[in-house]
């Protein structure tokens, strides 16, 4: 357990020691919530849809929390290449141990991140519709981030070169993000389209986003948390039989 608490807060201090990482890292989800929701917003609401600001805010919640976990694999290799990793791993402790402590505090900076950009859509206008469905809603954004933290993670692991993990998270992240109907309704979508974003990881997250913070969602949000859940524990595992065949 003092492991665990020891990576987590290294994570945590990482975040915070960077202003430039916390104010870059906002803003994307600042550009889609600003472009997209007051430039298209006429159009939705004209076609019958409401507010668009409504809509697309959960959906750029869940972007600020992906973005910021997925990339924190870079970390991973970051250590590798400059044997801070090596340093961790001769420790004592079961590399599963190691592992989970640096997902759960990269998961909890995703989280973080998430909700600054929560007090940033709140500011320009987003309103929940029930504050008492707030914890929920915490709780499905801590699981994208860990799911998605995981996943980076799990990449990191069988990757040794900086570059290349960025042009397979690139090619990964905007795929995961626009299917995953956090831009538009899947049910108005075609049939091809739908079909692929129920095989999006992110799609069950930002549907229990969107159920929890605005009442309306595609699935049962019991759908959404089942999907989420066994979704990172497979994840989880997964990660962590990789990051133990990392090589010293």
């Amino acid at each position: 357990m003092r492991v665990l608490h020891i990576l987590w807060l290294r994570q945590l201090k990482r975040y915070f020691r960077s202003r430039a990482r916390i104010i870059g890292s906002l803003g994307q989800p600042l550009l889609f919530l600003l472009a997209l929701g007051f430039g298209l917003g006429p159009m939705y609401q004209k076609a019958g849809g409401g507010s668009y600001l409504q809509f697309l805010a959960p959906g750029v919640i869940a972007m600020g929390a992906l973005f910021t976990a997925m990339f924190s694999g870079i970390e991973v290799i970051w250590d590798k290449q400059f044997g801070f990793l090596k340093e961790t791993l001769v420790a004592p402790v079961s590399r599963l141990t190691i592992m989970a402590g640096r997902t759960l505090g990269g998961a909890t900076v995703a989280t973080i991140q998430g909700m600054i950009v929560l007090l940033l859509c709140l500011a320009v206008g987003f309103r929940p519709v029930d504050y008492a469905l707030f914890p929920m809603a915490l709780g499905f954004l801590f699981m994208i981030a860990l799911f998605f933290t995981a996943l980076g993670t799990a990449m990191a692991s069988v990757l040794d070169d900086m570059q290349g993990f960025q042009l397979i998270m690139n090619f990964l992240v905007m795929p995961i993000f626009f299917l995953s109907g956090a831009i538009f309704p899947l049910a108005s979508a075609p049939g091809p389209l739908a079909m692929l974003a129920r095989f999006d990881p992110l799609t069950y997250g930002v549907d229990g986003l969107r159920g929890t913070l605005t009442g309306a969602s595609q699935f049962p949000l019991s759908l959404d948390l089942a999907v989420l859940g066994l979704l990172t524990a497979a994840c989880l595992v997964l990660g962590s039989r990789l990051f133990s065949r990392i090589q010293i």
